[in-house]
């Protein structure tokens, strides 16, 4: 019975997400909608999408400092492709989680245990992730005095996020926590696989100090990505401040981080315009074309490129299990 509610969940959650954007898409005026969208000057998509280019370098610059740490010797350009194959299947799955996808083409071009380029994945997304929350902490006391909520539930969010990355960074209690896990809630059959599988995980497993310098660079790219966002907002005509923007975005975006939607629809959206419309003279509806465009630039867009390598790019299926 409780396996049977848990699948059922699991269908039902991607799709709240997208039930609460059709919800503010039925509430909102369509003819705004529309009109927000056509007032939007097109050259400030032109440099929203030039700002790709260097988000990219700069972006596989980050993980390819984490490979290394791990001793995993990949290409520039090959980590590069790999990255945007995961950003395509990371667009359309709850909470991005289709970025480890990377994982089997990772595997085609290193021949590294499955366990070790499985947590190469998860470190270089948690560094990423971690380095937006310090943007968000900041949003976050900017609007105490408006929206109080959302200070201490970014808190609890990152003491949350801080104590998982420092339970699982220590070996015995990661590999104890896995083995219950397969002990318990695994087949019989596959628990073999498993084991290996979690033999390798903390192979090369990364210095912390080594990355600071990903974190510091993971806040560059989310500069760009929320300029990206900001050139939007100017091309419909928005007047609010650049580095207020900065500060506030963000939490909007984590918010899409919830896995109860696709590619974070519907949750972002409905974050963007509590906040933006509390504190600003926008409409809901400026403040949602806003969002749902600047996601086809930020993660569309990038999509698209990996859906394009994902066709070019093959993977040898035959070995795929050689753990």
């Amino acid at each position: 019975m409780v396996k049977n509610l848990a699948g059922k969940l699991k269908l039902v959650l991607p799709f709240i997400g997208l039930g609460i954007l059709a919800y503010l898409v039925y509430s909102l005026d369509p003819q705004k909608i529309i009109t927000a969208f056509l007032t939007i000057d097109p050259l400030y998509i032109v440099y929203a999408l030039l700002l790709t280019i260097p988000l990219l370098v700069i972006r596989n610059v980050e993980w390819q400092i984490i490979l290394k740490e791990q001793k995993i010797t990949m290409k520039y350009l090959d980590s590069l492709k790999i990255y945007l194959i995961g950003i395509f299947y990371g667009s359309f799955t709850p909470g991005y989680s289709g970025q480890l996808m990377r994982i089997p083409y990772l595997k085609e071009k290193t021949r590294e245990p499955f366990g070790k380029l499985f947590i190469n994945t998860i470190i270089d997304t948690f560094v990423h992730s971690f380095s937006i929350y310090g943007m968000i902490i900041i949003g976050a006391f900017l609007v105490v005095g408006t929206i109080p909520e959302l200070l201490p539930v970014t808190i609890v969010w990152m003491v949350g996020f801080c104590l998982a990355v420092l339970y699982f960074s220590g070996k015995k209690r990661g590999e104890k926590f896995f083995r219950v896990i397969i002990m318990y809630l695994i087949p019989k059959k596959v628990k073999p696989h498993l084991n290996a599988f979690v033999d390798t995980f903390y192979s090369d497993f990364p210095r912390f100090k080594v990355m600071i310098i990903p974190y510091l660079i993971g806040i560059i790219t989310w500069v760009i990505v929320f300029s990206q966002e900001y050139l939007i907002l100017l091309g419909l005509g928005l007047q609010i401040p650049y580095l207020t923007f900065l500060a506030l975005y963000p939490i909007a975006n984590v918010a899409g981080f919830i896995p109860i939607t696709f590619g974070g629809l519907g949750t972002r959206e409905f974050t963007a315009i509590l906040i933006f419309t509390t504190l600003f003279a926008v409409t809901a509806e400026q403040i949602l074309v806003l969002s749902l465009v600047g996601f086809l630039i930020t993660d569309i867009f990038l999509a698209f490129l990996g859906f394009l390598l994902s066709l070019t790019e093959s993977r040898t299926h035959s070995k795929i299990l050689d753990f």
